[in-house]
């Protein structure tokens, strides 16, 4: 047996490891430290929510659409509303200030998956104390879904036609208080990170993948943006009231694990920006659609299909719904940007160091419960 043999070792990562972010298990094949191939294993959750729906009806399985992604909660219920919307063919009949709602929730959402994910990535490379500090302001964020919606995780608050109910006074008072003092808490987290000698050494050049190449793996989102496309569905196919709102798509070119982090970093600061404009455009008027009101009244959709979607947190959300004019689909289809990720994972780490798989994975921000749909 030649040494290089020798050397070659095949070794579990996950399911049950800490830091593959749900339940992940990749099989690595190793030369030393240095990854020669990796192949990914999904599925372990079990959750079969595609087809789940076609055995329940539209408005049963809103509810459902929380549990996807569990930390982008809003996102999932807006983009699952804007793909039934669709299909009834009434997305111009969305009340405008239903829409304005679900911007402000959707990146409230986006700024508290952001802070999630910053922290958890943090404390996967070894830095413990920006967890604490993002969890500070996501509290937050969860108090002020908690008022108008009565929950703190899962909300099923956007529903088919505008939004469960109204914003309250208070909500706004807790929204403008966000707004002014995030900014300078962000601050905190880049003097913790950005500059920091060991944070830059663990994620700098690591986890690279060039914009053809991101591309082609249909890679979505920051992960995108982070190799050097400027692509946001928001700008690019705007939805919702986006394309009356003044904002940036922060991207940079590096292509690794720091350039992600950068993007998502930028990003919280644009959805504040987003919210100021929200808090002073949105008008009065009514949430929801009248038709809608009355969640009892089953929805029938014509025959026809329909493609939602949404640029969530973590990349690209879908739904692709297929009608027989029924009260349940025939078919839905879930396009999970975590698992799309998953099976471009292997090619970012090939010829990286073992030590490296924690920061790429992170890097990506995973949630399984959109994956293993």
């Amino acid at each position: 047996m030649s040494s290089s043999d020798i050397r070659t070792l095949e070794l579990n990562m996950g399911p049950q490891h800490p830091s593959t972010h749900g339940v992940l298990r990749l099989v690595l094949r190793l030369n030393g430290e240095k990854i020669e191939h990796t192949t990914p294993i999904v599925g372990y959750l079990h959750r079969g929510f595609e087809k789940m729906a076609e055995n329940m009806t539209y408005q049963q399985f809103n509810p459902i659409t929380d549990r996807l992604n569990y930390i982008t909660s809003m996102n999932n219920n807006l983009t699952y509303a804007m793909a039934m919307e669709k299909l009834l063919g009434v997305e111009d009949k969305v009340p405008e200030r239903a829409q304005y709602i679900r911007v402000i929730v959707a990146e409230l959402n986006r700024i508290g998956s952001h802070l999630i994910w910053l922290g958890t990535h943090a404390l996967d490379i070894g830095a413990m104390t920006p967890y604490f500090y993002c969890f500070r302001e996501r509290e937050m964020i969860v108090d002020m879904f908690e008022e108008i919606s009565g929950a703190r995780l899962l909300y099923d608050y956007v529903r088919i036609g505008g939004v469960a109910k109204d914003i309250t006074a208070k909500f706004m008072d807790m929204l403008k208080e966000f707004i002014k003092i995030f900014p300078e808490r962000q601050k905190e987290y880049h003097t913790l990170l950005t500059k920091n000698r060991i944070w830059l050494k663990r994620t700098k050049d690591v986890g690279v993948i060039n914009a053809e190449d991101a591309i082609n793996w249909g890679i979505s989102g920051p992960a995108l943006r982070g190799s050097g496309i400027e692509w946001d569905l928001r700008k690019k196919k705007p939805y919702a009231v986006y394309s009356e709102l003044n904002f940036d798509i922060p991207y940079y070119p590096e292509g690794d694990v720091y350039a992600r982090y950068l993007v998502r970093m930028d990003e919280m600061l644009q959805s504040i920006r987003i919210l100021e404009q929200c808090i002073n455009k949105i008008p009065e008027g009514p949430y929801m659609m009248d038709e809608f009101k009355k969640v009892s009244k089953p929805i029938k959709p014509p025959a026809g299909e329909s493609y939602g979607y949404a640029e969530n947190p973590t990349g690209e959300l879908g739904f692709y719904i297929i009608s027989e004019g029924k009260n349940k689909p025939y078919r839905m289809k879930i396009r999970a940007p975590s698992f799309v990720h998953a099976y471009a994972l292997p090619f970012m780490i090939k010829g990286s160091l073992l030590s490296d798989v924690v920061a790429v994975i992170g890097s990506l921000d995973f949630v399984f419960g959109e994956s293993d749909r």
